[in-house]
């Protein structure tokens, strides 16, 4: 774990230290990427809805049809 030392005195003698924080990524998300994108509202919705009735989350739909775009261009269905 890194330091930082913080600085108080108009010299800028340090005063003490304190871990900085470092960020990790939860199990779940270690060795993945996020993709995104910007749509409408309305499409934000749909999708929600959609995640809803199907009693799964966007996270699965998206997975779905990613799968379907690579299956459709002849590569295999990683997602």
């Amino acid at each position: 774990m890194r330091t930082v030392a913080i600085l108080s005195d108009k010299d800028g003698t340090a005063v003490g230290t304190t871990p900085k924080p470092t960020a990790t990524a939860p199990p779940s998300r270690q060795g993945k990427k996020m993709i995104s994108g910007h749509f409408t509202k309305d499409v934000h919705r749909q999708l929600k809805m959609l995640a809803l009735e199907k009693d799964t989350s966007i996270q699965s739909l998206l997975s779905e049809a990613l799968n379907a775009l690579f299956e459709r261009n002849n590569k295999p269905p990683i997602a």
